[in-house]
């Protein structure tokens, strides 16, 4: 309720100024419902689509690495000493 009340306090607003343009009030709109997104996700403490994907290309290149000593310890042969 209390989110509604929100959005419509600021439509309010906006006809009270004078934005008469449905495109200015689409904007302003998309605008609100952006920042009341970045408010949820900052509340959540979630990352941001360029931290994730730094995160995941960091995570890929710890495999490749893992996989690389895999094989490396695979091909590697041991010689026996003979007596």
């Amino acid at each position: 309720m209390r989110n509604s009340n929100f959005v419509l306090e600021k439509l309010a607003s906006l006809l009270e100024k004078g934005l008469v343009s449905s495109k200015d009030i689409g904007n302003e709109i998309m605008n609100i419902l952006k920042s009341k997104r970045d408010e949820i996700v900052f509340r959540m403490k979630l990352t941001s689509k360029d931290e994730f994907e730094i995160l995941s290309k960091r995570v890929e290149n710890l495999e490749k690495k893992l996989n690389l000593r895999k094989n490396q310890k695979k091909t590697k042969i041991k010689q026996v000493r003979k007596s």
